[in-house]
């Protein structure tokens, strides 16, 4: 019987992450220049194509 609802539970876990999964790059990933860019006067250095 445990070893059924284990079964069941991970199925349910497996199709809650596919539907909705709680893995969200966005949260991770930075989105532009930080604080420290800013202190430093806000301007990217390098990448200047001429």
């Amino acid at each position: 019987m445990a070893a059924a609802l284990d079964a069941l539970a991970r199925r349910f876990q497996t199709m809650r992450e596919f539907f909705w999964p709680s893995y969200r790059p966005e949260r991770h990933y930075m989105r532009g220049p930080g604080p420290a860019c800013h202190r430093r006067g806000g301007k990217l250095s390098g990448g200047d194509s001429a």
